[in-house]
């Protein structure tokens, strides 16, 4: 892939030919409706939705198929049965360009990632009060 420099979701989608932006524009809309509050930008020079500073949800179009990134275990294993169908691989799904778009199985998909994405940063919180809480006191 050529080195680029997208300044936004619009200029990702229109480097992309006709039938894939077609489908990545769809995509999009139900990232965007699953995830209202998500902050739309470009990281790793591809779409991604953050929810509190936090990468919840990436796409990306490829010549035969458009992905969706991370697929954690923990997601993989909720969606057994939906992502039967698609090929995984290293955190990712990817979805065949000429099929319809799931759009049910990707809204649970973004849902379940801003779920994870919260309980993991409610962790590191919990974890970071309790090193402070446990701390040795300098006194």
């Amino acid at each position: 892939m050529a080195k680029t420099n997208f300044r936004s979701v619009d200029d990702y989608i229109a480097s992309q030919p006709e039938a894939t932006q077609t489908v990545l524009k769809r995509v999009r809309s139900i990232i965007r409706k699953a995830l209202p509050a998500a902050e739309e930008v470009i990281s790793y020079q591809i779409p991604a939705y953050k929810l509190r500073g936090q990468a919840v949800v990436y796409f990306a179009g490829w010549k035969q198929h458009y992905s969706l990134y991370p697929a954690s275990a923990a997601l993989v294993k909720a969606f057994k049965t939906e992502l039967a169908p698609y090929e995984l691989s290293k955190g990712t799904i990817r979805f065949p360009l000429g099929e319809t778009v799931p759009a049910k199985l990707i809204e649970g998909i973004a849902k379940f990632r801003a779920k994870e994405v919260a309980e993991g940063a409610g962790a590191k919180a919990r974890a970071a009060k309790k090193r402070i809480r446990s701390a040795p006191s300098k006194t």
